[in-house]
C-alpha cells in the first residue's frame, strides 16, 4: 500500500471516530472525543496491518476484524457500570464498538459505507436520546400518578 493511501485511510478513520466522539463529548459521556477517535484509528491500523500482511502472503483479513470485535468488547465492558437495579454505560459501550467498525470501514477504503455508518451512529445517539427522554418522562408521570402498570 502506498503511504498516501495509508494516510487517507487513517485520516478517514480519525474523522469518523472524532465525529462520533465529539457527540459523546458534547453530551458529557465518559468515553468521548479522544476515546472514540483512538478506537477508530486503532481498528484501522490493525486492518491496514492485516491487508499489508495479505499482500505478502496468504491469509484471511477477517480474522483480524474478528479479533478487533472481541477486543473492543472487553473495552466496552469496562465502561458499563452496574449500581443496584440500574445499569449505566451501555450506549457508551455500543458507541465504542461502532467506532471500531468505522475504523475498519475506513481501512478497507469503504468510504461511502463509512459516511453512511457514521451518520447513522450520530443519528441514533442524537435523535434517539430525545426519544429516550420522552419515554422516561412518561414513566415518571405514571409513577407519580400512582399507576401500577409501568416498568421501573
Amino acid at each position: 500500500m502506498e503511504p498516501l493511501e495509508f494516510i487517507i485511510r487513517l485520516l478517514a478513520a480519525t474523522a469518523a471516530g472524532a465525529a462520533v466522539g465529539l457527540e459523546r463529548e458534547i453530551n458529557n459521556k465518559s468515553a468521548g472525543l479522544r476515546t472514540n477517535t483512538l478506537v477508530a484509528i486503532g481498528a484501522a491500523i490493525y486492518v491496514l496491518i492485516s491487508l499489508e500482511v495479505l499482500n505478502e502472503s496468504e491469509g484471511d483479513a477477517s480474522r483480524i476484524v474478528g479479533q478487533i470485535i472481541t477486543g473492543i468488547g472487553f473495552l466496552g465492558a469496562g465502561v458499563i457500570l452496574h449500581r443496584g437495579p440500574s445499569v449505566h454505560g451501555l450506549t457508551t459501550a455500543a458507541t465504542i464498538w461502532c467506532s471500531a467498525a468505522l475504523g475498519c470501514l475506513a481501512a478497507l477504503a469503504m468510504y461511502w459505507q463509512l459516511i453512511i455508518a457514521a451518520l447513522l451512529v450520530l443519528m441514533v445517539n442524537l435523535a434517539f436520546k430525545l426519544t429516550d427522554k420522552w419515554f422516561t418522562g412518561k414513566q415518571v408521570k405514571k409513577k407519580e400518578s400512582g399507576d401500577k402498570n409501568h416498568f421501573e
